[in-house]
């Protein structure tokens, strides 16, 4: 029973003190409230005062702004003004001075009509002067024509001869004395030209000839191997002749094995093949060794070592002629020349020689010696294609040159130095006239029996051509035209203007090396006999 007591007792203290510590904490809250409203009290009273400072300062600014504007709009206004006012003045300055230049003009325009009229009355006046002479001058064309008539007639009664007889008189008189004066200055032309050109000519052209003696090598289209014995041409048909066909396969050579005692005989237009099938066939007779096999290493050695030799020859016709920068395979090409004659005359040396030729005279002239010599190399460059490609070696060469960029003086001197096309510029005339002293000098070339009676024949049938030549004859090789002259129909001063002709005409219509000297013989003969 006491301790129920306890616990109620217990229970209720604890009941009286947690109602006591609430109102103890009520009170804290309603203090904590009252706290918080008068805090948010005063930040509104001091955000309404902050808000009101706030918009005094704005009105503040907004009328110092929009005095500050004023204040700036009436300057710009000002300153507008003033500019107005300023092109105002000087269009009213520039309108005036357009006004005294149009004023200006008006007065030249009315000078110059006034001029313009002045003339036009003097070039009346002068009309009425000139017509009036006119008149005049008709008049006395007709008195003098009156009086010609008669004085002609009086003239012819004198005479004995008419008008028409008096005009072939005096025609022929005039006609002899206008050709013995053109062969006269006709003949002073020439002696001029000889003094001045033949001496410098003939002195540059043997300097340039004694400087350059290269030997001229004449190859035929066959080569003789040498067999050590007889019975080696058995070995080299092999059996059923099949060395000799793979040899002639391979090389594109004809092989001749005929009853000349131990030697073999090579047969071929193209000297590159021959040389190779050459090599080849020496290679194996000094092997012993003979059968297909054998045979195409052979002929693959015997190619790989003309190709060198190829190279070789170009690079020592660069180097003989000083001639440097030239393309690999235009150096090849010259290589492949010293395989090809023209006439019996080895290509490659003929083109070192006008190489060197044209560089002397080059010099002696005064223009580009290196130049030269580099289109006298390269002038023949196309004969080493004319067995692959179609066309002249002429316009081969030019295909070349120009395919790998060489200069274009060297391209027209290639192109002019068989007289294609004129020649334009000095070298290609110095490689021209290198060209034809090459080609044309003793023992260079070897020419065609028939091409030379043709051109013999043509000589003579040109001569013959002319009125007064009585007969003709080409000697000397075709280098002199002796002709013999009618003197009843061609006098001394028509020689040379024949002369002159006949050469001109030679020279257009006949291919021939050097020069030819045309030579007219003229003579009267009287014969009586005293008994």
């Amino acid at each position: 029973m006491d301790l129920w007591l306890a616990i109620v007792l217990i229970v209720a203290a604890l009941a009286i003190g947690a109602a006591a510590g609430f109102a103890v904490y009520r009170k804290v809250l309603d203090a904590k409230k009252k706290q918080d409203e008068a805090t948010i009290e005063s930040a509104e009273k001091e955000a309404a005062r902050i808000v009101s400072e706030a918009k005094e300062k704005a009105a503040t600014a907004k009328k110092t702004a929009l005095l500050e504007a004023k204040e700036e709009s009436y300057k710009l206004r000002e300153n507008a003004e003033k500019e107005i006012q300023k092109q105002r003045s000087d269009a009213e300055r520039e309108l005036k001075e357009r006004r005294a230049e149009v004023t200006k003009s008006e007065r030249r325009l009315l000078q110059k009509e006034e001029n313009l009229d002045r003339k036009t009355d003097k070039i009346e006046r002068l009309e009425e002067s000139l017509t009036s002479r006119n008149e005049n001058a008709k008049k006395k064309l007709a008195e003098a024509e009156a009086l010609k008539e008669e004085q002609q007639a009086k003239l012819q009664e004198i005479s004995g001869y008419t008008s028409e007889q008096a005009k072939e008189l005096l025609l022929s008189q005039l006609d002899s004395e206008l050709t013995h004066e053109k062969a006269v200055k006709v003949l002073a032309y020439q002696q001029q030209l000889k003094d001045d050109c033949d001496d410098k000519a003939r002195s540059m052209i043997a300097l340039a000839i004694s400087r350059l003696a290269s030997e001229t090598v004449s190859e035929m289209t066959v080569s003789v191997v040498p067999l050590p014995n007889d019975e080696m041409k058995g070995r080299i048909i092999g059996r059923e002749g099949r060395n000799i066909r793979t040899l002639e396969q391979l090389t594109g050579v004809d092989l001749i094995i005929d009853d000349t005692p131990e030697a073999i005989t090579l047969s071929s237009h193209d000297k590159v093949r021959r040389e190779i099938a050459r090599i080849s066939l020496e290679r194996l007779i000094q092997d012993g060794r003979i059968h297909p096999t054998r045979i195409e290493e052979m002929v693959e050695k015997a190619k790989r070592e003309v190709e060198q030799k190829i190279k070789r020859e170009g690079e020592h016709a660069c180097l003989e002629t000083n001639v440097n920068g030239l393309s690999p395979e235009l150096v090849k090409l010259l290589g492949r020349l010293h395989f090809r004659t023209s006439y019996s005359q080895n290509v490659l040396i003929h083109s070192i020689e006008v190489a060197h030729l044209a560089g002397i005279m080059a010099s002696e002239l005064g223009v580009d010696a290196a130049l030269a010599r580099r289109a006298g190399l390269l002038h023949d460059i196309g004969k080493a294609l004319t067995h692959e490609i179609e066309g002249s070696h002429v316009a081969i060469g030019v295909e070349v040159c120009k395919k790998y960029k060489e200069n274009p003086e060297v391209i027209h001197a290639v192109e002019a130095h068989h007289g294609d096309v004129e020649c334009r510029t000095v070298i290609a005339a110095l490689v021209q006239a290198a060209d034809a002293i090459s080609a044309a000098r003793p023992a260079a070339r070897s020419e065609n029996y028939e091409s030379y009676i043709k051109r013999l024949q043509k000589l003579e049938e040109i001569c013959t051509d002319y009125e007064g030549v009585d007969k003709s004859y080409a000697i000397q090789a075709g280098r002199e035209v002796r002709i013999l002259i009618k003197p009843e129909i061609v006098n001394d001063e028509e020689m040379t203007l024949l002369a002159r002709s006949i050469a001109q005409r030679i020279e257009q219509e006949v291919d021939y090396p050097g020069q030819i000297k045309i030579n007219l013989i003229r003579e009267s003969r009287t014969v009586d006999y005293a008994k």
